[in-house]
């Protein structure tokens, strides 16, 4: 994404937009990792490969299409960690980056139960 402004071009790789939707997405609460294997720990280091088998973003003209694969923790509805997913990748993409996020799709691969 490149965006002209009075001192010069601003560009945001789509690495940034992607790993801005996996950090947003694992502050949901029932949300055990993204993907098959990327969990809260690496979503901040992670770089385009490993994130992209769990977040994929699409931008065009200042839109952003977001996909974010997950897997759930037992025990907690799937409908509403998805809503929180897509309610908070949407926020931060739009806040951090000034894109306009037009769909956060979820897909769930699987559940888990978490340890004690």
């Amino acid at each position: 994404m490149e965006e002209q402004k009075g001192l010069g071009a601003i560009r945001i790789a789509d690495s940034v937009v992607a790993s801005i939707a996996g950090i947003a997405a694992m502050e949901a609460e029932g949300v055990a990792k993204l993907g098959g294997n990327v969990t809260k720990e690496m979503v901040a280091k992670a770089g385009k490969k490993k994130l992209a088998g769990a977040v994929n973003c699409e931008i065009a003209n200042k839109v952003v299409n977001v996909t974010i694969t997950m897997t759930i923790l037992y025990g907690y509805s799937i409908k509403k960690v998805s809503a929180e997913v897509q309610s908070k990748v949407k926020q931060a993409i739009e806040n951090m980056t000034g894109l306009t996020v037009e769909t956060v799709n979820t897909r769930v691969l699987g559940i888990v139960v978490e340890e004690k």
